[in-house]
């Protein structure tokens, strides 16, 4: 990971806008004083912003707002670590000993550092209360429109809050005993818009969230639950609100350690504790009231559509003196949410194999919007007197992984044995395949999940939150070698039958345009299930194992990021994926020729 080298560490910060000022003094913050349009314009202008490596952008002339809005915070890596410095090293101690506990005895040159690190970070992880009178969030109660109504695409269905830290504690809980049980998590909340009442916000809290548990529990008790929207405050809340910390350890610690300075908590009007140096909080209580909220442009590149969410009923909305209002906005990726998660990736990947055993590292991949597409390296230790090796303990891993956390809402898994390439890192998307293509076994190395629970933004499957996963597992020696896109334009063809466009996207991988996707219901599709007649095994095609079926063949291959965005949001693994020669044996799905990816458009794609 990059150091910062511009300036010294100095202290933790105790505001947001501490760090403004202090990302000001160096120069890598641009304050924007001309009047902007929350409608469209100011979204447009961070991602140009995000595009170009600007600086971080404060917005002090809002329109139909009196706060300042901050964006691009985490537009860089060197950004991103810089406003974090109080508190890395702390975080890497952790997982480092997490990791290696040996570590400590082995490399004793290092200790008195690293014990340093350890003990300050376990000291900042215990919240600090203080008196309501204290709390500068509480400095001004205001109305909720009066915070900025930020729209970032022409079709959300609202204003939304997109960089919150949603704070809620097990119900029956008090403000100081139940931080411990507390989960914070970054979900979205839709301020107006649709249906929604002045005194109401929408909460969109996904599948495998803290939240929900705590909402469950709420509910089986018939009682409300108090939650709190946090904006803004020092930026370790808003990070700390999109880790994947293991359980028992809440977020609000981790907030303590990551900012280097323990999180100030005051008591709260709804028993929740407050987070005194937040820049703002909507204070209020879920029932089981729910409203259609959406849609939003996502971070999958599309619009994730209406659907019934809770309701957050509001009770109080704070404001700091010099509040300021952060936000970002997604989308198809890269955008500033793939360097959090890149940080992300940085800071807990040491700690991956102590969790999940065997597995050496993981990537979902941020170009295919994260969730749809996971890679892994995983150890093959099983059977070492073997000669001829078929995935045996990866696909243990493969359980294991897709059983974790935020990684079981994957889609497409890929992984292969560290043993056949020790140099080999899932980071590296493009030599990963390369490395899978030439050694998996189609009729064998295939091995689906159905009717599962998916990432709630994603839209290619069954039916809401619903749909399939496949592990495409490989180890060994390579029984193929793959063709490019130079050997295509000499033995290809560039159009056959309906398809009017065949492309070589990398080694191994052929895309063709087909007809549009014009099918109401979702089903086996008569032109993908018979392309043997289409390709005979002589077919020069018939040497790239994997081809995807698109409208535009030319721009999937004009990119490796094309294809992974286009091929792994747009497909669902069941549903979409056909075999040249396929079959059915004791319920094991293979194919004898290419596989192939049905990535058309459907009309839930908006």
């Amino acid at each position: 990971m990059g150091r910062w080298t511009r300036v010294e560490k100095g202290m933790a910060y105790r505001s947001l806008a501490e760090c403004v000022d202090d990302l000001q003094r160096i120069n890598d913050l641009k304050v924007i004083e001309t009047p902007v349009d929350p409608f469209l314009e100011i979204g447009m202008i961070q991602r140009r912003a995000y595009r170009s490596g600007a600086p971080a952008l404060l917005f002090t002339n809002v329109k139909g707002s009196r706060f300042p809005c901050l964006a691009n915070l985490y537009g860089t890596m060197e950004r991103a670590e810089f406003v974090l410095r109080h508190g890395i090293k702390a975080v890497e101690a952790l997982v480092s000993l997490k990791a290696d506990p040996e570590s400590l005895l082995r490399e004793g040159w290092k200790l008195p550092a690293r014990l340093f690190h350890l003990a300050t970070g376990g000291i900042h992880a215990f919240p600090i209360p203080i008196s309501r009178s204290k709390a500068p969030v509480r400095a001004q109660r205001i109305h909720k429109n009066e915070l900025p109504q930020i729209v970032c695409w022409p079709d959300d269905g609202g204003a939304f809050v997109t960089l919150p830290a949603v704070y809620s504690q097990p119900p029956g809980t008090s403000w100081w005993k139940g931080w411990p049980a507390s989960n914070m998590g970054m979900y979205r909340s839709q301020l107006n818009g649709n249906k929604y009442a002045e005194d109401e916000v929408g909460l969109h809290y996904q599948i495998h969230r803290g939240l929900g548990i705590h909402h469950k529990e709420a509910l089986e008790k018939g009682v409300e639950l108090p939650v709190n929207i946090v904006v803004g405050g020092p930026p370790s809340l808003a990070l700390s609100a999109v880790m994947p910390l293991p359980e028992g350890l809440p977020e609000l610690a981790f907030a303590g350690v990551l900012g280097g300075r323990g999180v100030r908590i005051c008591p709260g009007l709804n028993g929740l504790p407050l987070l005194a140096e937040a820049d703002f909080i909507i204070e209020g209580v879920l029932s089981g009231q729910t409203r259609p909220e959406g849609p939003f442009g996502d971070h999958l590149g599309y619009y994730s559509l209406i659907h019934d969410f809770p309701v957050l009923k509001v009770h109080n909305v704070w404001a700091r003196k010099d509040a300021i209002w952060p936000f970002t906005t997604v989308g198809r990726p890269p955008q500033e949410d793939s360097v959090i998660g890149e940080l992300i990736h940085e800071l807990t990947g040491p700690a991956l194999p102590t969790v999940l055993p065997g597995v050496k590292a993981v990537n979902a991949v941020d170009e295919a919007g994260v969730h749809p597409l996971l890679l892994a390296v995983a150890s093959e230790r099983y059977e070492p007197y073997r000669k001829r090796k078929r995935p045996q303990e990866i696909l243990t891993a493969a359980n294991a992984i897709l059983g974790q956390g935020q990684l079981s809402l994957a889609k497409f898994l890929l992984i292969v044995a560290g043993e056949d390439d020790p140099s080999l890192h899932p980071k590296n998307s493009r030599a990963l395949f390369e490395h899978l293509l030439r050694r998996i076994d189609l009729r064998r190395d295939l091995h689906f999940q159905t009717q599962t629970s998916i990432d709630t933004l994603d839209y290619s499957g069954s039916g809401f939150q619903t749909g399939s996963k496949v592990v495409m597992a490989a180890v060994g020696e390579p029984v193929r070698e793959l063709k490019d896109a130079a050997w295509w334009e000499e033995y290809g063809v560039s159009e056959l039958g309906p398809f009017q466009q065949l492309r070589a996207v990398a080694p191994g991988i052929l895309a063709l345009s087909g007809p549009e996707f014009s099918s109401t219901e979702r089903g086996a599709d008569p032109l993908l299930s018979n392309l043997q007649e289409l390709f005979p095994a002589e077919h020069p095609a018939r040497c790239y194992p994997l081809w995807v079926v698109t409208e535009k063949a030319d721009f999937l291959s004009g990119s490796w990021e094309n294809f992974l965005w286009v091929t792994f949001t747009r497909s669902d693994p069941a549903t979409d994926i056909y075999g040249v020669e396929s079959f059915t044996k004791n319920k094991h799905w293979g194919c004898h020729g290419p596989m192939v990816i049905d990535a058309r458009l459907k009309p839930h794609h908006a």
